[in-house]
């Protein structure tokens, strides 16, 4: 397992591809940059995807 932070997975791809990848629109992805997200893409061994996002609890107004 390989856990990458978004920026750098989108940085490798490009946008539209990790979008693809996750099932989510282009825009969520540019959007979680944007805003600066604790967003982390994990590479599991048998080659899938998923993300998580690291946040603070409880979670203050600013987030």
């Amino acid at each position: 397992m390989k856990r990458i932070p978004l920026t750098a997975f989108a940085t490798e791809l490009g946008q539209n591809k990790v979008a693809e990848m996750l099932g989510v629109r282009q825009s969520a992805i540019s959007k979680a940059i944007l805003k600066k997200r604790n967003i982390y893409v994990i590479q599991k061994s048998d080659g899938t995807i998923e993300a998580e996002e690291i946040k603070s609890f409880p979670a203050s107004k600013s987030d």
